[in-house]
């Protein structure tokens, strides 16, 4: 879902909860900005994977495949398949990169003296297609992108 303010992005994310009957839901979520941010929804936050959702940033939007970059910043040493099956993703149109290459010169220039471990995309998994080294382990999730403008 595409907003150009931080309001918008409350409403929608209020959109998917009521759409989804996930009000006094508990979240997973490890980023404590994210839980501020989100706090006034009567939301269980735990960082425990038991969950009814995964709320969480992410490293990069990858635009020639679609798939969001995730690294250890988002899930610590989970695998997907460890993670609940809902999750929602905020991200800013910065965050946009051509394609994995880029997203991963972008974690390493960030990091320079602690590359982040466990990297890996979330994107559409069709059974016909050949799996490369990101999608090993990779399980089908229900997906929001809440995409807040910022360039």
């Amino acid at each position: 879902m595409y907003c150009e303010s931080i309001p918008e992005i409350l409403t929608a994310f209020d959109n998917i909860l009521l759409e989804n009957d996930w009000y006094e839901s508990s979240v997973f979520c490890i980023d404590d900005d994210l839980m501020s941010q989100f706090d006034g929804f009567n939301l269980s936050f735990s960082k425990k994977n038991s969950t009814t959702f995964f709320l969480s940033t992410c490293e990069s939007l990858v635009a020639n495949n679609g798939s969001i970059l995730l690294s250890s910043h988002q899930i610590k040493e989970k695998k997907l398949n460890e993670l609940p099956s809902n999750f929602i993703i905020f991200a800013k149109t910065s965050q946009l990169v051509e394609n994995i290459s880029e997203g991963l010169r972008i974690i390493k220039n960030q990091n320079k003296n602690h590359i982040p471990s466990n990297i890996t995309t979330i994107q559409d998994f069709e059974s016909d297609k050949e799996k490369d080294f990101m999608s090993y382990g990779s399980s089908t999730k229900n997906l929001y992108l809440l995409l807040l403008e910022d360039l």
